[in-house]
C-alpha cells in the first residue's frame, strides 16, 4: 500500500504501538523502566548528552523489542507448528532484545558513575 498519506501511515504505526502493548508484557515492561528513566533524569539534571544518550540507548531497546515482537507474530501466524528453525529465528530475534537491554544497562551503570564522580 505504497503512496498512502502521513496522516494515514501514523494511524498505522500507532496501530502497531497500541497492538504490541496489548500483547506483549515485555514492551510495558521495558515501557515501566523507560519512564523510570525520565524520572531519574528528570530528578538528577544531568547534561544534554546523558539526555541524548541514555534516550537513544532506551529507543534502542524499544525497537528491539517491537522488531523482536512483529517477526514473533509473523512466524507464528505463517507457520503455527513448532519447527526448529522457526525457533531459532524467534531465540535470535530475542537474543537481540537481550544484548540491546545489556548495553542499556551498561550505559545506565555509566551514568550512575557519572553522578557519583561529580
Amino acid at each position: 500500500m505504497k503512496g498512502q498519506p502521513f496522516h494515514r501511515r501514523m494511524a498505522f504505526a500507532l496501530s502497531g504501538l497500541r497492538q504490541a502493548w496489548r500483547r506483549e508484557r515485555s514492551l510495558r515492561t521495558h515501557l515501566v523502566v523507560v519512564a523510570l528513566l525520565l524520572l531519574v533524569l528528570l530528578l538528577t539534571r544531568p547534561a544534554a548528552v546523558w539526555w541524548a544518550i541514555l534516550t537513544l540507548t532506551a529507543g534502542l531497546v524499544l525497537v528491539a523489542e517491537l522488531l523482536n515482537s512483529a517477526l514473533e507474530t509473523l512466524l507464528d501466524h505463517l507457520h503455527p507448528q513448532h519447527h526448529r528453525e522457526i525457533g531459532a529465528a524467534k531465540d535470535i530475534a530475542a537474543a537481540a532484545v537481550l544484548v540491546a537491554s545489556l548495553v542499556a544497562l551498561g550505559v545506565a551503570v555509566a551514568f550512575f558513575f557519572s553522578l557519583l564522580s561529580d
